[in-house]
């Protein structure tokens, strides 16, 4: 083997400002990444093999790379060089990622020849290399091989006798031991593992006789103790399985261990001053293949990682252990659940503060940090990779990583990659945001995290209504399989205005991601009833579906759980349960559903509310809780379900599946809206259809395990009445999950409020635009881009609006005018612009300076001063002055008496948003 050298907490958010006017926030340097991760994820440049690298070791700014393959070849598309030969050995620049000079060809006579593993003397002047072969450029040896680094030749005097595989090296000043399939060697009984001198070979009196092939082998920092690794189950007689502790001198027994399963085998230790590790693979029920930390005090565990996905290698490193496997399920460390495969972790080798408590009689390993290369499953046994090594060369480290794969983030590279310390290039994905408001006087800013391969921590800026400073910075921290919501509240807007909002992401070195698309709300000018009781009620999920663009779906709730939408459910179907503008969302009824984006538990006290509309007789799920995401849940209930016939069932399992339902003709596929919730609390479990009591159980408790919400679909095996299909075909709206049992009471009311009149919003365009200047009185300017308004010398901006008549039963409650100013150097105004009535005529084609028409005295609304820069203004207007005119063509002027001029777009203009427009709020009287 080789001697190495040497948080993610739940979401938190940090506001740099609320508002306008907040600065930009310097960047970090472009090296920067998040700590403690101590390499990039961009891959870089590097040749490679055309088989499977088993082993890796450095020196001196040289990765030496061991395996089984016949060629190594230039980096995909470089066309730089030709294919060379290397004979399951190469030597690289750590550097350059190119061969070095150094050409060792390792061979046998029959058979297939191969190096497992290498490893370094203390003086960087000896290779050491075990394996598979009977020769080294010609030099015959027996499985294992000393190098002379400086000359790249096989030490002939260097001759211990292997008559079997070697897996696993490691060397001290004096002593080379080895782990592998031997029984003997030089001829002498040596049962796996044994210990030659470092300098002649000689074989060394250290017995340690292991039953089962031994597959890795360290030893402490102290040189006192060896940690062996393998398949067997004892050593020198002592019942200890897949891992042991022996003596330096004499492998004597220091410590055993029985608790890794029979079915599992260790694959590899490393160790460093934080203690050792060992990356374990297995086959079968029960199976462990995770990490296993432990400590060198008293070798007893620390931590156990559970993951599955057969780690093959792990590595400490400035205290993160970096590991390669194919770990594809680490719900036991509640993390992800069984799916994708992740080839490339990180993860402190010690928790931050104190240890959690012990589960199932283990400490849970440190959660993942954001570092997050993908690769693939490749040739061979498909592991995909299999060995790391960390190399520096001037100043700069390198995570060089070997194995069976033919791609590294999603790009062809076979068997050899390498990561830098500097250079982070990778951008984080662009968030995806949204915006609402249900009452006056706030609107919240809601966005899914974005992802980034090597920054787990991300800075977001909110920009509102275009402007280039943004109005609010916020922190939050992400990971490939875990990106909550991060929202921010801005308490600024005033009711009856429309703004809009873009969010970015950065990371530690600086690299922004693009805009996210525009979210847009109006504030209303009178508290929305049923998502504002929605809210006080205490809703810690709540899913109004009114989402644009896939795969989000935002969480209106405090308890920021947003969601992600699982095969496309159809967006804006409308209209939707509540009155209002509310829309719902779609499900096809075969693999359409949303799950959480954030694990959690639930105890045994809860409330899931939904309202729905289908005509189907396939049944479904509606709303539930499981242990998945994409995939099937094993572990499912909390769950309201509706069975063929279109009844209703409410269930929990606490040891059994209990439930209740509507009754026998009691059913609701009747395309109609309905309101469906589940509670369960001290009382027992109770259903409601429509704001009434359907039935109550006395189940109180429930299945305890981690899982996600999940909405229109997931598993329904074994519950009564189980409907054709796990998924629901219709409609749904307004979904929420409490941590408290709603009362009858309070469900009645949400029921009764969702009818409740609201408030509705209608933005206007300008049907006709100009403007006319006085420097040239004889021009007209209907077919600019812009607009212009000044004083002296006079610019005048004319606008035109077909008003909609109110909507019956409803009144005007508010309106603005919405302009957004130029991206030309000068744009805004510090003078005051009034909107005022135009009385004349006027045309956008033939009006100019000499044809201007009357403009009225008394302003509808004002606007002090404009500061520079492109971004949305509202300009409040009198509500009663504009309702008198709804119903009408009717033109409004902006007029100033300063001499700065205000520039801004036109109807004309490409502008994304803010061309000119009146935003109308109705409700009623």
């Amino acid at each position: 083997m080789r001697r190495s050298r040497g948080l993610t907490a739940a979401l938190v958010l940090s506001l740099a400002g609320a508002g306008t006017g907040i600065g930009l926030v310097l960047m970090p340097q472009a090296s920067a990444i998040t700590q403690p991760v101590a390499f990039t994820a961009d891959q870089l440049p590097t040749w490679q093999p055309d088989g499977i690298v088993w082993a890796m070791a450095q020196a001196n700014g040289t990765v030496f790379a061991g395996g089984t393959f016949s060629a190594v070849r230039p980096p995909e598309g470089s066309g730089s060089g030709t294919e060379q030969e290397a004979v399951n050995f190469v030597a690289l620049d750590a550097a350059t990622g190119n061969p070095t000079a150094c050409k060792l060809a390792f061979t046998i006579g029959e058979g297939t020849a191969t190096v497992r593993t290498l490893v370094v003397s203390k003086d960087n002047k000896t290779l050491y290399a075990g394996g598979y072969f009977g020769a080294v450029n010609g030099t015959p040896v027996s499985s294992v091989a000393a190098i002379d680094i400086a000359t790249c030749t096989p030490k002939a005097s260097f001759h211990p006798g292997f008559p079997a595989t070697v897996r696993g090296l490691a060397v001290t000043d004096d002593t080379l031991y080895a782990a592998g399939d031997f029984y003997q060697v030089d001829g002498q009984t040596r049962e796996r593992f044994a210990a030659v001198d470092a300098a002649s070979g000689a074989l060394k009196p250290f017995v340690a006789n292991a039953d089962e092939p031994g597959r890795a082998i360290e030893v402490t920092p102290d040189g006192k103790n060896v940690l062996l690794g393998g398949d067997f189950f004892s050593v020198n007689g002592s019942n200890t399985h897949a891992l042991a502790v022996v003596n330096a001198t004499t492998g004597a027994i220091t410590k055993t261990y029985t608790n890794i399963p029979s079915n599992s085998v260790v694959k590899d230790i490393s160790t460093d001053a934080t203690g050792f590790y060992t990356g374990n693979e297995g086959s079968g029920g029960g199976v462990f293949d995770g990490r296993i930390g432990l400590r060198l005090s008293d070798f007893s565990e620390k931590w156990r990682d559970r993951c599955l996905g057969a780690t093959q290698f792990v590595l400490p490193y400035q205290g993160v252990l970096y590991s390669s496997s194919h770990a594809h399920d680490c719900t036991t460390e509640l993390e992800f659940p069984d799916g994708k495969r992740h080839f490339l972790l990180a993860q402190p080798t010690d928790h931050e503060g104190a240890a959690p408590a012990p589960v199932d009689g283990f400490v849970r390993g440190p959660r993942k940090l954001g570092w997050h290369p993908t690769a693939n499953d490749g040739l061979g046994e498909g592991i995909g990779p299999r060995v790391m090594a960390v190399a520096e060369k001037n100043d700069v480290k390198y995570m060089w990583v070997g194995g069976e794969f033919t791609l590294i983030n999603g790009v062809p590279q076979q068997g050899l990659t390498r990561f830098a310390s500097t250079g982070d290039v990778g951008a984080p994905t662009t968030p995806v945001a949204s915006a609402a408001s249900v009452k006056p006087g706030e609107a919240q800013v809601r966005w899914r995290t974005s992802y980034d391969a090597d920054d787990g921590k991300l800075t977001y800026r909110i920009y509102r209504n275009g402007s280039a400073t943004p109005a609010a910075t916020v922190t939050a921290d992400s990971l490939e399989w875990e990106r909550p919501q991060a929202a921010w509240t801005d308490t600024t807007v005033k009711a009856g205005q429309s703004y809009t909002y873009r969010v970015t992401a950065t990371d530690a070195a600086g690299n922004t991601s693009a805009l996210s698309a525009t979210a847009s709300v109006t504030v209303p000018t009178s508290v929305q009833s049923y998502p504002n009781q929605v809210r006080t009620d205490g809703a810690q999920l709540y899913w109004r579906y009114d989402d644009t663009v896939s795969p989000y779906v935002a969480d209106s709730s405090a308890g920021n759980t947003s969601g992600v939408q699982f095969n496309a459910p159809a967006l804006r179907q409308s209209p939707g349960a509540v009155t209002g503008a509310s829309t719902a969302m779609g499900f096809n009824g075969t693999s359409q559903q949303l799950y959480g984006d954030r694990r959690q538990s639930v105890g045994n006290t809860f409330t899931v509310e939904t309202w729905f509309k289908t005509n189907t007789t396939r049944g479904g799920k509606l709303i539930g809780y499981g242990n998945n995401t994409t995939r099937n849940s094993s572990m499912y209930d909390r769950h309201l379900y509706m069975t063929n016939t279109g009844r209703l069932v409410f269930g929990v399992n606490d040891g059994s599946n209990r439930t209740v339902s509507t009754g026998l003709f009691e059913t609701y596929n009747d395309n109609k809206w309905h309101h469906v919730v589940g509670t369960q609390g001290p009382g027992g479990i109770t259903l409601y259809v429509d704001g009434q009591n359907k039935g109550t159980l006395n189940a109180k408790s429930t299945g305890t395990y981690v899982g996600y919400w999940h909405v229109g679909g997931d598993n329904l095996a074994g519950w009564p009445t189980r409907p054709t299909s796990n998924y629901f075909a219709g409609q749904l709206d307004e979904s929420a999950v409490y941590p408290t049992a709603l009362t009858q009471a309070q469900v009645k009311n949400h029921f009764d409020l969702a009818k409740a009149p609201t408030d509705t919003v209608t933005e206007v365009k300008a049907t006709e635009d100009t403007y006319i200047n006085q420097g040239a009185p004889g021009t007209a300017y209907g077919s600019s881009s812009s607009l212009a308004v000044r004083g002296t010398s006079a610019y005048e901006t004319y606008l035109r609006f077909n008003l909609p008549a109110a909507p019956a039963g409803q009144v005007l409650k508010a309106a603005s005018l919405q302009i957004k100013t130029t991206t030309q150097a000068g744009a805004g105004s510090a003078d005051t612009v009034s909107v005022v009535p135009v009385t004349g005529t006027w045309s956008g084609a033939g009006t100019t300076f000499n044809t201007k028409p009357t403009l009225g005295t008394t302003p509808l609304g004002t606007i002090a001063g404009v500061p520079d820069g492109s971004a949305v203004h509202n300009v409040e207007l009198d509500t009663a002055a504009v309702s008198a005119v709804l119903g009408s063509s009717y033109s409004m002027g902006l007029t100033s008496t300063g001499t700065d001029p205000l520039w801004i777009w036109s109807s004309e203009a490409t502008a994304a948003e803010g061309t000119p427009q009146l935003v109308l709020t109705f409700g009623a009287q």
